[in-house]
């Protein structure tokens, strides 16, 4: 090989190691990259602040998500930002303040504003105050609000936008937005909402589709619904996938309403959704060639963990003014006392007792309920998990956590049957338990705030059976609950429009609506009736299982779920049968010495600084059972002796077993 070839060989090769250290897919010359943020149901989180618990969150908010925003358009000038929909009701900001002034400045447009929005598509939760409410308080957007299936009187979107078509790098992006038509459902007492036509989204997709013709290079759908039917009519859905099936044309789908991580592609597009309070963004990253055609779209969707709020955002004067109003409203005046708190610590981390037995706290919502709306039974859902009343002075912020929409009562007369359909209906949010599951658990395809609770009557939940089998030994008076008894129900505003009629559960219409909400109800209760001792009737069991709580295994698997080395087993149940692997997992290992289960001895009390031998088939959570009576104090034991996770102990080690 000569000098020459020598040289040109070299030159070769590094010419291959820079080709080789570039991205295998090569953008055409002339390609271009556009980027679409889109966010939804942000609920009126703009600071990122839970207002019941009085302190900032870590993972959501408004604030968090201009800072990631203002990254990505730093890497790409051309982005574009759109919003699904939910975003002006949901706190104690929006609700109780900023919605019931809508001739004010509004937090979240204003913040919308400065955030450089390019389009709103409107939610359902928009027209919770009524259609001029609405109108004033989303008219203040400098940016253009769509709603191409909400049509007024003159046949036109009710805020005069159907689609809008953005402009980056010189591609025209169209967004056409679309609500589920299901608002008269929820909200068709509310000013004008009854005076509105709600299209189905598909028909008025294909419309704005046909008046844009050639105007724009990419067609983008902004809606705010689910990717399948929520609420299905003759003629009329709410189905997001169905818009795709009707409309080919669209390339890019933005979904929302479900407060759900939605990263799909269906007949080919995109498909991207998040969760709710601004903590998840939907990134669609679009490449478009030297013509502006569409040649290849991803979507992404971006946790706000960890992101640091952006302090220009919280800096915008009426955000920051109406953060200091809600927390001053917040606790400017004691609404009342309590004699001490009210919900039972729960067992099982992460799994509601308020939805496994019944509590204080829905007994004085449904209580409060009935005795304003004098009916007979009434019926509400536990909507937190850890919603809880302290011992002491009570807040606004403690109303809100026991009852945080802005929901009113109704009343309608129901037959016994009716009221059994709707129990079974409710019912259906558990999952059937099959022998060995030590655990109660939740339909992870029915939200838990469908699982209503009942008062008025007593009846049992039998868990054995399934589905539409399970409410059983209804009694009310005193006596079995007749079919053909007519009775008079209290629920809230949503329930009825969205269970009892939409569902077909209930002839029968409603008859009253409170003017106040039920929360101000709730305030009304502790002024009159203060200090509140927190009662329990005990109405309602679940029956049909065994929970093993006499078995040292059950106590075992407690301890490991509560202790963080188990899932929390919210929407399935761990069961006996799978105890070897479910030890290994949780601590790392199997078992080195298999143990066989035994009956725990009554629990003892100890005195301060006893001290325990350990033996063979010893560990933590049986001990805890033993000493305590409850194997998910294992804490005490390892906390008293310096052990740490995976809490491991071995045979002749001496304990200190700390005072009950």
């Amino acid at each position: 090989m000569n000098k020459m070839t020598r040289k040109l060989l070299a030159s070769v090769l590094a010419v291959l190691m820079i080709v080789s250290a570039l991205p295998i897919t090569l953008a055409a010359e002339g390609d271009k990259h556009v980027t679409i943020l889109a966010t939804s149901d942000m609920h009126g989180n703009v600071w990122g602040y839970s207002y019941e618990d009085n302190k900032e969150t870590t993972n959501n908010g408004m604030a968090r998500l201009y800072t990631y925003i203002e990254q990505v358009r730093k890497e790409n000038p051309n982005t574009i930002l759109v919003d699904g929909g939910d975003d002006i009701q949901g706190t104690i900001l929006t609700d109780d303040l900023a919605n019931k002034n809508p001739d004010n400045e509004h937090p979240i447009i204003a913040a919308m504003n400065f955030m450089k929005y390019d389009s709103m598509t409107l939610g359902n939760h928009e027209f919770n105050w009524g259609i001029d409410n609405m109108k004033k308080i989303v008219g203040q957007a400098e940016f253009p609000v769509l709603g191409a299936n909400i049509l007024g009187a003159d046949g036109k979107p009710v805020t005069g936008a159907a689609y809008t078509i953005v402009e980056r790098g010189g591609a025209k992006v169209a967004i056409i937005g679309v609500c589920t038509p299901d608002i008269p459902m929820w909200d068709g007492t509310k000013q004008g909402i009854l005076d509105t036509t709600y299209e189905d989204p598909a028909v008025s997709v294909k419309r704005a589709i046909a008046e844009i013709g050639d105007k724009a290079d990419v067609i983008v759908v902004s809606a705010h619904m689910g990717v399948e039917a929520e609420h299905d009519t003759v003629g009329l859905t709410d189905s997001a996938k169905h818009i795709l099936d009707v409309n080919p044309e669209v390339q890019i789908l933005q979904v929302a309403h479900e407060h759900k991580t939605v990263n799909t592609v269906i007949n080919g597009v995109p498909v991207g959704g998040v969760k709710n309070l601004g903590s998840q963004i939907a990134r669609f990253d679009l490449t478009l060639d030297k013509d502006n055609k569409l040649v290849d779209a991803k979507v992404e969707i971006v946790d706000m963990n960890n992101v640091e709020p952006s302090a220009a955002l919280r800096a915008v004067p009426v955000v920051a003014k109406m953060q200091q109003d809600t927390i001053d409203f917040i606790f400017s005046r004691v609404l009342g006392t309590t004699t001490t708190k009210f919900q039972p610590e729960n067992e099982i981390r992460g799994v509601a007792e308020g939805r496994m037995q019944d509590t204080a706290v829905m007994d004085l919502i449904m209580k409060v309920q009935l005795e304003v709306s004098g009916a007979d039974v009434t019926a509400c859902a536990l909507f937190k998990d850890g919603s809880d009343l302290p011992k002491g002075d009570i807040y606004y912020s403690n109303i809100f956590d026991i009852y945080k929409y802005d929901n009113t009562l109704m009343t309608v007369n129901v037959t016994g049957a009716e009221l059994k359909a709707y129990m079974e209906w409710a019912a259906a949010c558990y999952n059937q338990w099959q022998p060995g599951d030590i655990n109660i658990s939740l339909d992870k395809d029915h939200p838990d705030y469908l699982l209503d609770l009942f008062y008025g009557v007593n009846y049992e939940v039998n868990l054995s059976k399934p589905a539409g089998e399970r409410i059983e030994n209804v009694m009310y008076k005193g006596a079995p609950l007749k079919d053909d008894e007519i009775i008079k129900l209290a629920v809230n505003n949503y329930r009825y429009s969205s269970a009892l009629k939409s569902k077909g559960l209930v002839a029968g219409t409603m008859d009253w609506e409170s003017a106040n909400s039920i929360r101000d109800m709730l305030v009304d209760y502790f002024a009159k009736n203060s200090p509140v001792a927190p009662t329990v009737d005990n109405n309602w069991k679940i029956t049909g299982v065994d929970l093993g709580k006499n078995d040292p295994r059950r106590a075992e698997i407690v301890g490991y779920i509560n202790a963080g080395l188990l899932d929390v087993p919210k929407n399935f149940s761990y069961n006996l049968a799978d105890y070897d692997k479910l030890v290994a997992q949780a601590t790392g290992k199997a078992p080195a010495v298999p143990t066989t289960p035994t009956t725990p001895t009554a629990p003892t009390t100890p005195t301060q600084g006893t001290a325990y031998v350990v033996v063979a088939g010893d560990n933590l959570w049986n001990l805890a059972y033993k000493f305590y009576g409850h194997g998910a104090w294992f804490g005490k034991i390892a906390e008293a002796n310096g052990i740490a996770s995976p809490y491991v102990i071995y045979i002749g080690q001496t304990l200190t077993i700390p005072a009950n």
